[in-house]
């Protein structure tokens, strides 16, 4: 059986990144992906998905880096869905991509760079699948609120 997930999108917002024990770091970033058709009257519409991005170690490391709001990512990992209890008891559940290659391509032009170049050289970080060991027992992390991250 085959859990592999490719997505080219945008990052939503600064990503969060946490430095765990062990030296472990965990970052978790939105990406946007948009979806363009035109409907049955020719109009175009654009639908766009929120995929909720976690990467460990090295990828973390380069995330927390590079990687800002606006930056376009490409990634591939595995769907993950976990489940935890909120502060009222209620079983809260996410779906997360959980990340094995991250490509960063481009981001957006900042305003203090005059230059125009908003392109980074393509790094590239391929780690070795973090999925042989368990990122639940690297990250002792309790959330404080209905929210996972």
């Amino acid at each position: 059986m085959i859990n592999k997930v490719i997505l080219v999108g945008r990052v939503g917002k600064d990503p969060d990144v946490r430095h765990l024990d062990n030296n472990v770091s965990v970052a978790r970033v939105t990406l946007a992906t948009n979806e363009t058709y035109k409907n049955k009257n020719g109009e175009k519409v654009t639908n766009t998905e929120w995929h909720n991005i976690v990467a460990w170690r090295s990828q973390a490391d380069l995330i927390e880096k590079y990687v800002k709001k606006g930056s376009m990512l490409y990634v591939e990992g595995k769907i993950r869905t976990r489940s935890w209890d909120d502060k009222e008891g209620i079983k809260r559940y996410t779906t997360e991509i959980d990340i094995d290659t991250i490509q960063l391509l481009s981001a957006r032009q900042d305003e203090s760079n005059s230059s125009g170049n908003t392109s980074y050289s393509q790094s590239n970080v391929n780690t070795p699948s973090n999925s042989s060991s368990n990122h639940e027992d690297d990250m002792n992390i309790t959330p404080t609120d209905d929210l996972p991250f």
